[in-house]
This record gives structure tokens, C-alpha cells and sequence, in this order.
């Protein structure tokens, strides 16, 4: 009975720890350790210690992602004191979302952040018209906008809760 190089037990453990240490030796040794994160999904903190306050009127409305930029919603607002990119998120409701368009009066309540050469307005609170919206809490975290009840009352109401409930 002839026997192959997979069945000599010798070769065979040779061959393992060749291989091994072909691929331990591939590895990068001089491995990066990771920066630290400053922020939560994007790598700028709201500092609240440096909250403005910025009137001024709706320039443009992006809701297009942009490389290096915070996701979600950005406004270009105008007002006196210049022209900022004002950063709203992603979870404004779509009621205070069809309000943002171009020539609206806006008041946002944020601190201003710089990343990458460009400098944001990180926005806590928008007023639009006579409605303010929550965008961040007061350490800078995005806050989900929340449902209005009006919205259930359209729903219709099942059998079983018509009924008393399950029985």
C-alpha cells in the first residue's frame, strides 16, 4: 500500500506550521492603534459651552449625503451674522421637514463645530414659524422625532380590541 503526502503524519504537521508562519509573517506588526472618537457617529462633540444662537433665512436645503460631513438633513442658513451649514440630522419629522424650503425664516439654537476645514452648526433646537423641535439633547446626542397621536387616531380599530379584547 503506497502512501501519499497526506497521510505522513510528519509532512503533514511540517506543512501546517510552514503555512502558519507564512501567515502570521503577512501580517502588519505596525499596526495603528484607533483614534479616539469624539463624538457619536460623527467626529465632532457638541461643546454646549459654546452654544449660539442663529436667525436667519433658508438659503438651501441638503438632504444629499456628502463625504465628511454629518449625515442627515443641512440647511444653509443666511442671517447677519453670515451664511452657515447648519446640521439638523437625519430625524426631523416630515412635517417640520416639507416646512424647511428656500426663503423660510429659521431660528437654531446649537454650538458651532469644525471637522475636516469646514466649520458646522450643530443644531439643538429649530424654530420654524411659531413650532420648535428638539434635534439634539443638551449633551449633543440626535433625538428621534417622536409621533404625534393625532397620527393613530386614523388607524382603524381592530375586532378584537372592539370586541373587549381577547377572551
Amino acid at each position: 500500500m503506497s502512501r501519499n503526502r497526506w497521510t505522513k503524519p510528519t509532512r503533514m504537521i511540517a506543512g501546517l506550521l510552514f503555512g502558519l508562519l507564512f501567515a502570521i509573517s503577512a501580517i502588519p506588526l505596525g499596526a495603528q492603534p484607533v483614534p479616539e472618537s469624539r463624538g457619536r457617529g460623527f467626529g465632532v462633540a457638541y461643546d454646549a459651552a459654546r452654544e449660539i444662537t442663529f436667525n436667519g433665512s433658508i438659503q438651501m436645503v441638503v438632504t444629499k449625503h456628502q463625504l465628511g460631513s454629518p449625515a442627515g438633513m443641512h440647511l444653509v442658513v443666511a442671517g447677519p451674522a453670515g451664511v452657515v451649514d447648519a446640521h439638523v440630522g437625519p430625524f426631523l419629522s416630515k412635517e417640520i421637514t416639507e416646512a424647511l424650503q428656500k426663503g423660510t425664516s429659521v431660528r437654531i439654537v446649537g454650538a458651532m463645530a469644525s471637522e475636516r476645514g469646514r466649520t458646522y452648526l450643530l443644531a439643538r433646537e429649530l424654530t420654524v414659524g411659531n413650532r420648535t423641535v428638539v434635534v439634539r439633547g443638551e449633551h449633543g446626542t440626535l433625538v428621534r422625532a417622536r409621533l404625534n397621536r393625532a397620527h393613530f387616531s386614523n388607524t382603524k380599530t381592530s375586532k378584537v380590541s372592539q370586541n373587549g379584547g381577547a377572551r
